[in-house]
């Protein structure tokens, strides 16, 4: 029976929401040829590189930063950690404490934070209502050694200013100059079935690119236990004592 495949991507059509900013591009979809008359269908398409599910890369906010190009594979692929924080109230702010409580000795490299926020998608509150982190957030994280953060809100930051409240800078600019790659305006994530997934994050190879749309899936996967000593050193794999294995494969460990 092969494993189950979400679809955590929001479908890009003609006239979708974005930002409701200068810099947005609306986007476009113009029909370019017709099956029945130039004997092909094909379709221009008119975006920005962070329309619907996108893919950040350090140089959306850093000069000379990595671009989405240059992205590791092996950060885009691999297993993650869902944290749940649905069912929180709009505009409620986030810290440290709110993570660190789901995590507990967990320290994994790829986060998926679930606000489940993708209902809201489509009308302003969806950008203007979203719950958000203070900046301390963003220098814990990096101390864990997170290399990827993902989320089904438009950003982590406080939607009034797109920064925080407090002073400090944001959370994105701080991920994005630690080499963290953020993943956002993800969907379907309550349609995950634990917190235990393999996340597989393709943005578009674009040359010198700030980021792109993205198609990200999660594949449900055995479950395990990951432990940890702390953040920095080396983490180590327990097998769940109900699943039936010979052997677990360890996960190298991660640098600082």
């Amino acid at each position: 029976m092969n494993a189950k495949i979400i679809d955590l991507t929001l479908p890009i059509h003609d006239g979708m929401a974005t930002r409701p900013t200068p810099w947005r591009e609306t986007v476009e979809i113009n029909r370019v040829a017709r099956l029945g008359i130039e004997g092909r269908e094909a379709r221009r398409l008119i975006m920005g590189t962070h329309t619907g599910t996108h893919c950040n890369a350090p140089s959306h906010t850093l000069r000379d930063g990595t671009t989405v190009d240059q992205l590791p594979l092996d950060v885009l692929v691999g297993p993650a950690r869902v944290v749940d924080l649905s069912g929180l109230k709009k505009r409620q702010i986030l810290g440290v404490p709110d993570i660190r409580g789901r995590l507990g000795n967990v320290w994994p490299e790829r986060l998926v934070l679930r606000f489940d926020w993708c209902q809201y998608f489509g009308g302003l509150e969806y950008y203007t209502d979203h719950p958000f982190f203070i900046p301390q957030i963003a220098e814990w994280l990096l101390k864990t050694g997170v290399r990827l953060v993902a989320t089904d809100l438009p950003q982590l930051d406080n939607p009034s200013t797109g920064s925080s409240i407090w002073s400090g800078g944001t959370v994105k600019e701080d991920l994005l100059a630690g080499g963290v790659i953020l993943v956002e305006s993800l969907c379907n994530l309550r349609q995950l079935p634990h917190h235990e997934v393999n996340l597989t994050v393709l943005p578009l190879r674009i040359a010198g690119g700030d980021g792109s749309p993205a198609r990200v899936v999660a594949e449900k996967t055995r479950a395990r236990k990951w432990a940890f000593k702390a953040p920095g050193e080396t983490r180590r794999v327990v097998p769940n004592p109900n699943e039936k294995t010979d052997s677990v494969e360890p996960n190298p460990a991660k640098s600082n």
